[in-house]
C-alpha cells in the first residue's frame, strides 16, 4: 500500500471509469493556485467491481477528500456514513469528505447547475416558470437546488409519466406544491405554453438526440439550459436555438459544483468566473 505522505499538502481526487479524460484535476489545481491553497488532485481509476475498496485504500493512504462521477455515484451513496440533505434527495453522491473516520457524503451537481444558472448567466429562477425534462439521476440531483430557488412553476417532464410524478411526490412532500409532471406527449397537448428556463437533464444530446417536446415551449426570451456540454453546440441547444431560446451548455454547471466541492472540503469558495473564461477561451473540458 502506498502513503500521501507529501508534508503540508492535503490529497484529493476524482474517483470514475473511465477517468483519464477528466479536468477535475487542472480544475481543482486552479482553485487552489487562486485561494492559496496548498493540496494535491489527482484521478483515479476504480474497478467497475471494485469502488468501495478503491475509495477505502485511499482513506487509507491519508486522503481527505474524493470527487466520485459515473459510474460509482450511486454506490458512493450506500458507502457514506453520513448524508446531506442535497445527496437524500438526490439519490446520489459526488462528493466525498474523510473525516475523524467517517466518509461524508454531498452531492454538488444541483447547487452547480442553479449558480450556473442564476450568477453565470444572471438568469433568476425565482417566480420563473421552469421545465426540467428528464427524471433521472440528473433530475433528480437538481430537484432540490431548484425548488430552493422558488419558482413560481416547476414542471417535470419525462417520457414516462410515472417516474416524472415519482419526483413530483418528492417535491411536494417538501411542502413545495407547485410543481406538475408531465409526459412527453402531454406536454405537446397543453397549452401553446412557453417556459423561461428549460433545463435538459436527459443524456439525449449525448447521442446527438433531442427529447420529443414541441417547438411553443421555447420563447425568445427563454433560456435552454443543457446539462450537457462539448466541443460543439449539444443537440438540444441547436434546437432551442432553432426555436428562438437563448442557450447555454452544462461547462458552468461542471465548475460550479466543483467550486461547491472545494468549498466543502477547504472552507474557501474560489472564483469560478476566471475558471470557467479560461475553459470557454481554451474549448470544452
Amino acid at each position: 500500500m502506498s502513503v500521501l505522505t507529501t508534508t503540508n499538502i492535503d490529497h484529493y481526487c476524482v474517483f470514475g471509469n473511465p477517468i483519464h479524460h477528466s479536468k477535475s484535476p487542472l480544475i481543482h489545481a486552479m482553485f487552489a493556485e487562486q485561494t492559496g491553497q496548498v493540496i494535491d488532485y489527482q484521478t483515479r481509476l476504480a474497478p467497475l467491481d471494485g469502488f468501495v475498496e478503491t475509495v477505502r485504500m485511499f482513506i487509507a493512504e491519508g486522503g481527505r477528500g474524493a470527487n466520485v462521477t459515473v459510474p460509482f455515484k450511486l454506490e458512493a451513496f450506500t458507502l457514506a456514513n453520513q448524508l446531506s440533505q442535497r445527496a437524500q434527495m438526490a439519490g446520489a453522491v459526488n462528493t466525498l469528505s474523510f473525516v475523524d473516520g467517517k466518509i461524508i457524503a454531498d452531492n454538488t451537481d444541483g447547487i452547480g447547475l442553479v449558480r450556473d444558472i442564476t450568477q453565470n448567466a444572471a438568469t433568476p429562477l425565482r417566480g420563473k416558470r421552469v421545465l426540467l425534462l428528464g427524471a433521472g439521476g440528473a433530475a433528480r440531483g437538481a430537484l432540490l437546488p431548484l425548488l430552493q430557488e422558488q419558482p413560481a412553476l416547476l414542471t417535470i417532464a419525462n417520457r414516462t409519466l410515472s417516474k416524472a410524478q415519482e419526483l413530483q411526490n418528492v417535491a411536494q412532500a417538501l411542502s413545495f406544491a407547485d410543481v406538475v409532471a408531465k409526459s412527453w406527449q402531454q406536454l405537446d397537448e397543453a397549452s401553446k405554453q412557453s417556459f423561461d428556463v428549460i433545463i435538459n437533464a436527459t443524456s439525449a444530446s449525448l447521442q446527438s438526440e433531442v427529447p420529443p417536446i414541441p417547438a411553443h415551449v421555447f420563447a425568445s426570451t427563454s433560456l435552454a439550459y443543457d446539462m450537457m456540454y462539448g466541443d460543439t453546440v449539444t443537440s438540444f441547444n441547436r434546437y432551442a436555438q432553432q426555436c428562438g431560446a437563448k442557450t447555454r451548455d452544462g461547462l458552468g454547471m461542471l465548475i460550479e459544483q466543483a467550486a461547491e466541492a472545494f468549498f466543502i472540503w477547504r472552507g474557501v469558495r474560489p472564483d469560478t468566473t476566471r475558471v470557467l473564461a479560461h475553459f470557454r477561451t481554451k474549448g470544452s473540458v
